[in-house]
């Protein structure tokens, strides 16, 4: 083989590997734009339901596409495409109105023209108290320690049950006013009742506009304990949380 043979044998290969990468992005692209986008959990507002550490996948598609399905949300129209509603119950990731560049995930409790109140720690909707039975502690481990936190299962009008926690008696948001969702808007709360800046916070969430939703979460691929770096491999048999790979998020 010549010299030039080669050569061109290399460029040609050289070529090849740029194509396959260029291919790969486009695909990841769409991938990310359109059907799925990986979000980690930075906070504990959702536990137990979803934990400091769980990485998980988000569809695009349940509720239609608006300008934040986007990478770097540009302005090119309102509304939403293909638009799609949410369920009560959902766990969705949203862009927060006060500042769209930041991302929120909670669980939808009110839709629009709902009534939502919080009286002594048990919501009531639309005038009518949430079922919730009192069921096992919630075992906190923090920092070598071990605390038991109340656990209720909450039980929504549509039958859609999860597990809430309560960190204290009479928190600062036990007891609220009416909220009255208003048209085209949804009301967000955080499983960990206590713990949670969410819609019964008018001046930092509020209101959430279905054009800010991302979202659905799906599953969670992956999960690392609180305090662990998911690049330390070397760590995973102890790091990674085996159990909750791959379960689906309710």
């Amino acid at each position: 083989m010549s010299v030039t043979e080669g050569a061109k044998r290399k460029e040609g290969g050289i070529a090849e590997t740029v194509r396959v990468i260029f291919h790969a992005l486009i695909i990841a692209l769409i991938i990310r734009t359109f059907l799925f986008q990986p979000f980690n959990i930075p906070s504990g507002s959702m536990k137990e339901t979803l934990l400091v550490g769980d990485y998980l996948f988000v569809s695009k598609y349940s509720y239609g596409y608006s300008r934040y399905s986007i990478p770097f949300s540009p302005p090119l129209f309102s509304g939403r495409i293909w638009e799609g509603t949410p369920a009560r119950g959902d766990i969705v990731v949203f862009r927060l109105p006060k500042d769209d560049t930041t991302d929120y995930i909670k669980r939808v409790i009110g839709l629009p023209g709902d009534k939502i109140q919080m009286i002594e720690g048990v919501l009531h909707i639309n005038g009518e108290p949430v079922k919730r039975e009192r069921i096992e502690d919630f075992i906190e481990n923090e920092e070598g320690r071990s605390t038991r936190v109340k656990r209720w299962r909450e039980t929504l009008p549509n039958g859609v049950s999860y597990t809430t926690l309560d960190l204290v008696d009479n928190g600062f948001y036990d007891s609220t006013p009416v909220y009255e969702v208003p048209a085209g808007h949804y009301f967000m709360m955080g499983d960990n009742r206590d713990n949670s800046t969410d819609s019964r916070v008018l001046s930092q969430v509020g209101y959430v506009p279905l054009q800010n939703l991302v979202g659905k979460a799906q599953i969670i691929f992956f999960s690392i304990h609180e305090g662990e770096r998911a690049w330390e491999l070397w760590r995973w048999p102890w790091s990674v949380r085996w159990d909750r790979l791959f379960s689906i998020v309710r």
